[in-house]
């Protein structure tokens, strides 16, 4: 263990389990101190302030109660960002079922089979999601709600069905005084008890249930707390552009603002670039939570555009007046996000080193953190005070990281980590638990990296993503493809073996090749020069021996991480 781990060791013993409060009680103390406070908004919809937001928590209560759901038992949502779906997921926690957050870009089997999976015996569903599943596939459900309204979509028990007919009655019967702070008397969790379960999407194909429990919650949103709402306004506003039943979305974008007592803001739609873009404009986020694809798409169609004249390159390289133009250009891309962020959260993927570069040289407030699902999600992260390019920030204070490498500084070797952040396991798959984490209780990340002294992380690739050269050396695809995403043309690659040669497949920016009018010769011609270029800067086992144009986007995660093994 290189010497930094040691310490973060030290600190990993001071966070005493029975040091850990009860999780809901940060949502009912949010809840109280921010009672007619803005809390949630659907983008160009509905708002619910805080006491909106408890007063339908109690009223789902009542629902889960005839349904005769019992602490522990599973509940899930699919859908997109939604105000009810943070309603859904709070109610079903401070009740003390399990929540099951299923992304809704699964298609309905995949569906069927993590709600049958996990037992789950009610289902809150989006508008879309309400149209392509069917409810005889999933046999052990007493009820599906809709999610914009809560009406039952499909009922099982004639308790539920009343109970939901009679809701507003019912809820009057319960408080006849009106709804006040002091009737919130919600379920009271202790740290090791199971909060959710979290089915990976994935680059591997193979969905897993990971079993987050309460302390792992706990410990994302407390550090998130602690380390940056001290450097935000008090009410702060949120953009949640990520996909809530993603873990990294849901604690960074939801659950760490919502404890704070911020304003979060659901798109509610598909986020392309143009509605990210108009939204940043009318919300202006406090702090922006982002993958590296957004960040790229924004900075590459919206940005380099302005800044690519000749003028501006002249300036550039002029000692006098250089500082000012990055300033210019620094206060270009700030307004793009709102300019009200204190800085831009960037994780889930890494990021492109060319734009990477450009941030740093215009001294933008950008950090790069890394997770897992599995640590629910933050392993490490920086101020971007702190934060040193190429890095992932340091580990948290509570997690104990390593790399297994006999020289963790220079060499590389898989990212292992412990603490209170760490899963419980995969549900009902022991066999992928044993292998995920070890006797001593260290998590296999399957992440590549060195770590400096002072515990700056730097990840190479995935191991399962390492590739062996001819001459047996080993190859990080994902550093080649980094150099290609920055050349003419390119937008986004895959590099892939066959047999003894790596390729590159190619998808290009269409858009480009339109508006250059280039023939089919022409982009190959291109594409040939760039394997060139790139195979220059390349060691002779990691060349390209050639390139393969792919006409549609590269299937992706929710994260926008390539799904690979559909490609090998």
């Amino acid at each position: 263990m290189c010497r930094k781990s040691i310490t973060f060791a030290q600190n990993f013993e001071n966070c005493a389990m029975n040091d850990i409060p009860s999780f809901n009680s940060y949502i009912e103390n949010t809840i109280k101190d921010n009672w007619l406070l803005d809390a949630l908004t659907d983008y160009k919809g509905i708002t619910l302030q805080y006491h909106d937001v408890a007063r339908k928590i109690e009223k789902l209560h009542i629902m889960m109660e005839a349904a005769g759901i019992q602490k522990g038992d599973r509940i899930a949502v699919c859908g997109r960002n939604s105000a009810h779906w943070a309603v859904a997921f709070l109610a079903t926690i401070t009740y003390g079922a399990v929540i099951v957050p299923i992304l809704h870009e699964f298609n309905a089997e995949q569906i069927h089979n993590i709600v049958n999976h996990s037992e789950s015996r009610l289902l809150f569903v989006g508008d879309y999601v309400a149209t392509i599943i069917d409810a005889k596939e999933m046999p052990q459900l007493e009820g599906i709600f809709n999610l914009p309204d809560f009406s039952l979509h499909t009922s099982r028990s004639e308790k539920l069905t009343d109970a939901r007919e009679r809701l507003n009655e019912l809820f009057g019967h319960r408080f006849p005084n009106a709804y006040r702070k002091d009737d919130i008397h919600w379920h009271k969790d202790s740290a090791e008890e199971l909060c959710m379960i979290n089915y990976t999407s994935g680059t591997t194909g193979f969905s897993k249930g990971v079993m987050i429990p309460y302390r792992a919650v706990w410990g994302n949103v407390d550090f998130c707390i602690k380390n940056l709402a001290n450097r935000m306004p008090k009410f702060s506003n949120m953009l949640n552009i990520l996909p809530m039943a993603h873990m990294y979305g849901m604690a960074i974008e939801f659950l760490f603002p919502f404890c704070s007592g911020y304003h979060l803001h659901f798109l509610t739609r598909l986020p392309s670039p143009a509605i990210i873009a108009e939204a940043f404009q009318q919300v202006k986020p406090d702090v922006v939570v982002a993958v590296p694809l957004i960040i790229e798409k924004i900075i590459r169609k919206r940005v380099f555009p302005k800044i690519q004249s000749n003028a501006i390159k002249i300036m550039l390289q002029m000692p006098v007046v250089s500082k000012k133009v990055k300033e210019r250009i620094c206060r270009e891309v700030y307004a793009a996000f709102g300019g009200r962020a204190y800085e831009i959260i960037i994780g889930g993927a890494p990021l492109n080193q060319e734009i990477e570069q450009f941030l740093k040289s215009i001294d933008f407030p950008f950090t790069v953190g890394y997770g897992t699902t599995e640590c629910a999600p933050l392993i490490s992260y920086c101020d971007y005070h702190e934060f040193i390019p190429g890095s992932c920030g340091v580990p948290l204070p509570c997690m104990d990281v390593k790399i297994v490498s006999p020289d963790p500084q220079n060499v590389e070797g898989e990212i292992i980590t412990k603490g209170p952040n760490v899963m419980l396991g995969y549900y009902k798959n022991q066999e992928a638990t044993f292998q995920a984490i070890d006797r001593d209780g260290w998590y296999h990340t399957g992440d590549l990296a060195t770590m400096s002294e002072d515990g700056h992380i730097f990840i190479r690739g995935r191991l399962k993503n390492m590739l062996l050269g001819a001459n047996g050396q080993n190859v990080y695809p994902e550093e080649i493809e980094d150099k290609l995403n920055s050349m003419a043309l390119v937008s986004e690659s895959l590099i892939v073996q066959r047999g003894d040669h790596l390729v590159a497949l190619v998808h290009p920016d269409m858009d480009e090749v339109k508006n250059m009018r280039f023939s089919q010769e022409d982009l190959e011609q291109v594409m040939e020069q760039n394997r060139q270029e790139l195979n220059a800067q390349l060691p002779v086992y990691s060349k390209l021996q050639a390139f393969e144009l792919q006409e549609e986007e590269f299937m992706k995660t929710p994260k926008k991480s390539i799904k690979r093994y559909l490609y090998k």
